[in-house]
């Protein structure tokens, strides 16, 4: 059972490590397309996942409104 918890201790760190990675790559390829809407929907996907990394930080450490 011990391990089942820190398993699941760390999965939400796990997920807001992948999501910067993604939102990473989605404010690098901004770069390479052409068409300005689709600029803004990848920076707005970009910043999407930055406030999901945000959410999974503050569940992590149980800091933020939302969780109190």
């Amino acid at each position: 059972m011990a391990q089942r918890r820190r398993t699941a201790r760390n999965h939400p760190r796990e997920m807001e490590s992948k999501l910067d990675k993604m939102s990473q790559e989605l404010r690098r390829d901004v770069e390479k397309i052409d068409d300005p809407r689709g600029q803004a929907l990848f920076e707005a996907a970009a910043e999407v996942l930055t406030g999901l990394q945000t959410a999974f930080r503050h569940y992590d450490s149980e800091s933020g409104e939302v969780w109190k």
